[in-house]
């Protein structure tokens, strides 16, 4: 079985209602999808959001880049999926997201054709479902104190409220009010999409220090390591780096400067699910937390291949966060079930879900043909 054909497809997917964070506002989910085919006629399928101030590529970007990398992997065996990622690395620098769409799909079709569930490609299965983390994130006190009651009704034992929206004063006023609803019956934390200053996150961890978080995660820029450290030495709540984490190195750094805790895991930033499971085992030697996490807006297809990778993880502490629930429209006939705030591991082949193209054709954005420089 050899690939055939490599196809990026952009869409725009609609939000049920808008995300509010840090320096972003979700209302349309941008994202490109990727469509595999091999000789045989099997299809798998990939995709990575548009995060241009996470990964700093646009839906624009990642379809050049999946063009530019297509022709190292026409006719190669998808089944060769090391050598794939090789094949790309040394055509191509960075550009995680582009590559973790086409590893994902490589992993669908690889599954797809031998009848067995990605979790199976990527390692021992650990887990039989994860409790997710249900983002309260509308920056309003009185609708994200009723979206977390809905959601502690509905059986969600784990939040992520996200600040940063607002001065630290109020973001912590509002952050206590939450915690204090949720009793200290769920894990709870708080994101700050590097929206504080040094000054400002201290100001919003010491206010925050005996509400019930279990952890803050990235409440500063980034590459600022040595505040990320500042704050980890003023609060006894657990830190977390998200944007500040891009590779196997960013952890370790992060670990020795005593600057996070716990990391957040995702496939575009990372480059793919095997990535992510290596962070995850690096991360569990170290005795670092992990949260496994989609960026806002993807569909049952990421979010798919994410729970495939939190079944494998040695741990998974901080939670897993699917994001197809917040969509106005998937892409997927039958989107990733979710019941009781947790997400049950798929055991059919590949993904595990059937991609409805005409919903896909729906949602689709024409994006220029350029050529990567």
């Amino acid at each position: 079985m050899n690939i055939a054909s490599v196809e990026p497809i952009a869409v725009g997917l609609p939000m049920k209602k808008p995300v509010i964070m840090a320096g972003e506002e979700v209302r349309r989910a941008d994202n490109v999808l990727v469509r595999v085919v091999a000789a045989d006629g099997t299809v798998g399928w990939g995709e990575a959001a548009s995060a241009p101030t996470m990964t700093g590529e646009t839906i624009e970007s990642m379809t050049a880049a999946i063009r530019h990398l297509a022709p190292v992997l026409d006719g190669r065996d998808p089944a060769d999926i090391d050598g794939a990622l090789a094949a790309m690395d040394a055509r191509m620098y960075g550009n995680h997201g582009a590559k973790a769409a086409l590893e994902i799909a490589l992993h669908d079709l690889v599954g797809r054709a031998t009848g067995r569930p990605v979790h199976a490609l990527l390692g021992e299965r650990r887990r039989d479902r994860a409790a997710l983390l249900g983002v309260v994130g509308g920056g309003d006190r009185a609708g994200d104190l009723a979206d977390a009651a809905r959601k502690a009704t509905d059986g969600y034992t784990a939040f992520k409220i996200k600040v940063g929206v607002d001065t630290p004063e109020r973001d912590a006023e509002r952050t206590r009010a939450i915690c204090a609803l949720l009793d200290g019956e769920a894990l709870v934390s708080a994101d700050a999409n590097q929206g504080f200053s040094v000054e400002q996150a201290l100001t919003f961890v010491r206010a925050v220090a005996d509400a019930g978080l279990d952890f803050v995660e990235q409440p500063v820029v980034a590459h600022d390591l040595a505040g990320m450290a500042e704050i980890a030495a003023a609060t006894p709540i657990a830190l977390g780096a998200d944007e500040g984490i891009h590779g196997i190195d960013d952890i370790r750094r992060h670990h020795e400067r005593r600057a996070a805790h716990g990391v957040s895991l995702k496939a575009i930033k990372l480059g793919g699910l095997r990535a992510v499971v290596e962070a995850g085992r690096l991360a569990d030697r170290l005795g670092m937390g992990v949260n496994l996490s989609c960026k806002t807006g993807e569909s049952s297809i990421a979010c798919a291949a994410a729970l495939h990778a939190a079944a494998v993880l040695p741990g998974l502490a901080w939670g897993l966060t699917l994001t197809c629930q917040a969509l106005g429209s998937d892409v997927t006939a039958h989107p990733v079930a979710i019941a009781r705030g947790h997400a049950e591991v798929m055991d059919r082949p590949g993904l595990g879900i059937e991609v409805d193209e005409a919903m896909i054709q729906r949602h689709r954005i024409a994006v220029p043909l350029r050529s990567v420089a």
